[in-house]
């Protein structure tokens, strides 16, 4: 097989996978060299992913590309069907580049070793075809066998309350996996062919009824996942349980999931429907943003305000994919990415203080900056990051998406001010309670039940690496964001395109805006329009 032919996504996905199943075989007593083995398999994954995509990806084209379709299951038509595009490749390196530091922050794991690091690699490697899946049923699997790792990883290695964290966990997740496997069924049957094929069910003609239906299902499934207010209260306490390196790829990846699957088939599959319910997107959007902030304040543990302030940072995503322009999807894409990047370093450094303090609780902390200054100076960079601080990713992506749906012309004006004004009093809230918490861990005076003074002891060089990994990006993205733009740049423009082909038709007399009464669904065009129309005001 030359390279031309050689299956590259298949490799990264299974990789791990088979990597995973061959940890028993090791002869190994104390987990030493279970420990190398597995970051050995996240390094060599990651560096099989850039090269890949250095090579084989043109980022010049919105098209699919290193595409694989191999029959699998023909009785059920399920098909090995994998690609990779603008929207999915800067979010596999994402989800490379967590994993691989989340095992490497795993380093002091002796408890079961084999099977942390089992779990670990077979939850990498269905994160990975996840993104990559392009057969409805493949995706649905990936999806699944996804949650088991996760819901492992909280009940045997979490914390005190490790099983109600889990249990609610899987109880969310798999619930709303139900709703995922109904709309997909409804629409595969649907017309003349039955297929799974996400190409083929993109270009169908669904009864309108139906692909509202269909819609609200997959907006519950994937809104779980995201997390969408009220569907959010699994993950403060699975963050609040899990170890630090399951919490930076529930908050890293797991989270990204969600907002990918909406985009990929809410937008891209069922564009009609999301006509009807972009304006609720943006509504739940600022719920989030102004729930998850006012939440966040009112938390003790260190955590569970970091849980909060990922809900309010994936209100930006919701308000990007509602804005109808390339800026606001291409906002929501990078604020995927960058918030990735940052929580995944918050929530690293709040289980390096957890590891000195033995505590989550802010006050009984205090007075740490004195002991840990180079903690200090790490969480503080981070936390200036997440407040979307001008030269931090957090800033770009934000600020997209501000301009995004500020621009729209499918909103009447009366609905971007509120939109606008009540997510920038969650921008405002951000700094207060992101500054409030470094105030009560780092300064004021020091807890003498924690022995801070006895047992003086900084970040260690492998904590340094790993949170510099993740902030070098960010701190690059902040300056320069064509880093990550590039490689979706195209993608956003044929979404956006793609997403406002199928606006309906306004008479050109109609004074009001569309959308100008929020609830009320536009009677959809008869037929495509080949471009959108602009609406004055």
């Amino acid at each position: 097989m030359n390279a031309i032919e050689f299956p590259w996504l298949t490799a990264i996905i299974l990789l791990p996978l088979v990597a995973a199943l061959a940890i028993p075989l090791i002869p190994d007593k104390e987990g030493t060299t279970v420990r190398w083995y597995g970051l050995g398999v996240a390094i060599a994954d990651f560096a099989l992913m850039i090269y890949a995509f250095w090579y084989k990806y043109d980022f010049q084209t919105s098209r699919l590309q290193l595409v694989e379709n191999y029959p699998w299951i023909p009785q059920l038509g399920l098909h090995w069907a994998v690609g990779v595009d603008g929207l999915s490749m800067p979010l596999l390196l994402l989800t490379g580049l967590i994993n691989t530091l989340a095992i490497f922050a795993a380093w002091k794991v002796t408890t079961k070793p084999r099977l942390f690091y089992g779990l670990m690699l077979a939850m990498y490697s269905a994160q990975l075809g996840v993104f990559v899946a392009q057969d409805l049923l493949l995706f649905f699997l990936m999806w699944e066998i996804e949650l088991v790792p996760v819901y492992l990883l909280i009940s045997i290695w979490g914390g005190q309350n490790r099983r109600y964290a889990a249990t609610k966990f899987i109880l969310y997740t798999a619930a709303a996996s139900i709703f995922i496997l109904i709309a997909g069924f409804a629409i595969a049957f649907s017309g003349d062919t039955v297929t799974f094929d996400m190409a083929t069910l993109g270009m169908k003609e669904y009864p309108k009824t139906l692909e509202l239906l269909v819609y609200a299902g997959f907006l519950i499934a994937f809104g779980v996942k995201l997390p969408i207010f009220p569907l959010h209260t699994w993950l403060p306490d699975a963050h609040g349980e899990a170890s630090a390196p399951g919490s930076m790829i529930l908050a890293g990846v797991l989270l990204k999931m969600g907002g990918y699957a909406l985009i990929r088939f809410n937008v891209e599959m069922l564009p009609n429907a999301h006509v009807t319910f972009a304006p609720v997107l943006a509504i739940l959007g600022v719920v989030n943003i102004v729930y998850g902030a006012c939440c966040a304040f009112a938390q003790t543990n260190l955590k569970r305000r970091l849980a909060y302030s990922s809900i309010a940072h994936m209100g930006f995503v919701l308000i990007g994919i509602a804005s109808y322009t390339e800026l606001g999807i291409s906002g929501a894409v990078l604020q995927m990415v960058s918030h990735g990047l940052i929580a995944a370093s918050l929530f690293f450094l709040s289980g390096v203080t957890y590891d000195r303090t033995h505590t989550l609780m802010m006050d009984k902390m205090g007075g740490m900056a004195k002991v840990m200054p180079k903690t200090f100076a790490l969480f503080t960079i981070g936390s200036m990051a997440s407040l979307a601080l001008p030269g931090m990713s957090g800033f770009v992506g934000e600020l997209m998406v501000f301009l995004g749906i500020a621009t729209s012309d499918v909103y009447s004006s009366s609905f971007k001010v509120v939109v606008v004004l009540l997510s920038a009093v969650g921008v405002i809230l951000t700094p207060i309670y992101l500054l409030s918490m470094l105030r009560q861990v780092f300064y004021g005076e020091q807890n003498d039940e924690l022995h801070l003074d006895a047992v003086i002891f900084d970040v260690k060089p492998r904590e340094i690496f790993i949170t510099a990994c993740l902030l070098l990006p960010i701190i690059g993205i902040g300056f320069y964001p064509k880093l990550a733009m590039q490689t979706y740049d195209v993608k956003a423009v044929e979404l956006a395109a793609h997403a406002r082909q199928v606006l309906p038709v306004v008479a050109h007399q109609q004074p009001s805006s569309l959308y100008s009464r929020i609830f009320s669904a536009p009677t959809l065009a008869t037929s495509q329009v080949e471009s959108s129309i602009n609406i004055s005001e």
